[in-house]
């Protein structure tokens, strides 16, 4: 338990930061699994719709410290190869 005042307030923002991140954590999780879905399907079409959602999901998480940017450049090279599998 936190004694000091500031220590109080720390543990505050801790935890509303935790509910945030876990949120875009779960947005960057999801769209990668949906994404994975279609690529395995080898829906193309709905893939490349889809591609812009997941980019938006993991740029969100990464611009805010939530993920690292290297892992937000490494997803979005991994999802684009992919769906470059699967049209070519």
């Amino acid at each position: 338990m936190a004694n000091t005042s500031s220590a109080k307030k720390a543990q505050r923002v801790a935890e509303r930061k935790r509910v945030f991140n876990t949120r875009r954590k779960k947005a960057v999780k999801d769209a990668v699994k949906g994404m994975s879905k279609l690529v395995a399907s080898k829906n193309a079409k709905e893939a490349g719709a889809m591609l812009p959602t997941l980019y938006k999901a993991i740029d969100k998480a990464a611009k805010n410290g939530t993920i690292n940017k290297n892992t937000a450049a490494r997803m979005k090279s991994q999802a684009a190869r992919a769906l470059r599998a699967i049209t070519a």
